[in-house]
């Protein structure tokens, strides 16, 4: 729920406009809240615009929800499914999050599916074991032909708001255990075109060995993003 008024949201996000001007090689995406969706200037910015999350209905009687096909009318590409403030304060399962996904793709939106590991699991040695079942009922029933259209993002939630980002060298074990996963479970094809972002108290001077020495394909910047000159400088790291 970040910016707080519309005025500073405008100012946000025309900050970062201005400062990607020179910028032509990355894929860079703003997922803002539902209310700002449409009173952000996108247009000839080069900026691709997503959702922070959508519901599991095309449309019916579910007040305060936003339907996938509401966010494809208003131009957006991608929205961000799983994320871990929606599983924990919101309660949102690895079954509902595999009905917003299978939505998602029906409405031709590509969605950004976050996975990650708490505190708890990584000191019992679970990280893989999460992560899997996680992978395995949240893709439950997606085709092979779907798959292309997913982005994983790994951000442990131990990580997140922390200032304790992931190490490089363990984003890497991660990122390697994904693409195993989705090769056993699909084909290694499949698993060599798939993108994985790391999220996870990101910022300017741990963004490059995230792309670099992780091999991650990109990012989920959180609180970094509310300062246009540090997001734009994460950007040009990537």
């Amino acid at each position: 729920m970040n910016p707080e008024t519309l005025k500073k949201a405008e100012t946000l996000f025309e900050g970062i406009k201005k400062g990607l001007k020179d910028i032509k090689n990355a894929e860079i995406v703003i997922c803002p809240p539902f209310v700002y969706l449409t009173s952000l200037n996108f247009k000839d910015s080069g900026i691709k615009l997503g959702s922070q999350n959508c519901f599991y209905e095309e449309k019916g009687a579910f007040t305060g929800e936003i339907s996938p096909l509401m966010l494809k009318g208003l131009s957006c590409e991608y929205v961000i499914l799983g994320h871990s403030e929606r599983r924990r304060y919101f309660n949102e399962t690895d079954e509902t999050i595999n009905r917003k996904l299978k939505a998602a793709l029906k409405a031709k939106l590509k969605p950004i599916f976050c996975i990650g590991e708490s505190q708890e699991e990584r000191k019992a040695k679970k990280t893989h074991s999460t992560l899997r079942r996680q992978i395995k009922k949240g893709l439950k029933g997606i085709k092979k032909e779907e798959i292309k259209n997913i982005i994983l993002a790994y951000e442990p939630v131990w990580a997140i708001g922390t200032g304790r980002a992931c190490l490089p060298e363990e984003a890497k074990n991660v990122n390697l255990f994904l693409k195993e996963t989705i090769a056993k479970d699909y084909s290694s094809l499949i698993s060599k075109d798939l993108a994985v972002l790391y999220g996870g108290s990101v910022n300017s001077s741990n963004a490059r060995d995230y792309i670099f020495k992780a091999q991650m394909s990109g990012l989920l910047v959180g609180g970094a993003s509310l300062d246009a000159k540090e997001f734009v400088k994460i950007i040009k790291q990537a």
